[in-house]
C-alpha cells in the first residue's frame, strides 16, 4: 500500500506546483479584472484589450460607449475593456 502511495506522491507534488504556479494567479487575476468591469462608471478613462484608448460616455448590462476623438463614439463589450486609466491620461498623450 506504501508503494502505490509514493508512486502517485510525484504526480501530486506536480498538481500542487501547478495549482499555486498557474490556476491561482489566474483566479486572482480574473477576480480584479471582474471587480475592476463592475467599478466603471462614466467619465472613466479606459484602455481596451486592442489597444484603443477613450473616455466613457454610456454604459449598459454588457456594452460601453466609449469616446475615442472630439464627436467619435463607438460601441465595444465591456469584457473588452483591459485597464482603467488614471484622469487625464489622455490629454497628456
Amino acid at each position: 500500500m506504501n508503494e502505490g502511495l509514493m508512486g502517485f506522491l510525484p504526480f501530486i507534488v506536480i498538481f500542487v506546483l501547478f495549482y499555486f504556479m498557474l490556476i491561482r494567479p489566474q483566479m486572482k487575476q480574473a477576480k480584479e479584472h471582474k471587480a475592476m468591469i463592475a467599478s466603471l462608471k462614466n467619465g472613466d478613462e479606459i484602455s481596451t484589450g486592442s489597444g484603443i484608448l477613450g473616455k466613457i460616455t454610456k454604459l449598459n448590462t454588457h456594452y460601453a460607449t466609449i469616446e475615442i476623438a472630439s464627436a467619435v463614439e463607438i460601441k465595444i463589450q465591456k469584457q473588452s475593456i483591459q485597464a482603467l486609466l488614471p484622469k487625464g491620461t489622455i490629454k497628456s498623450i
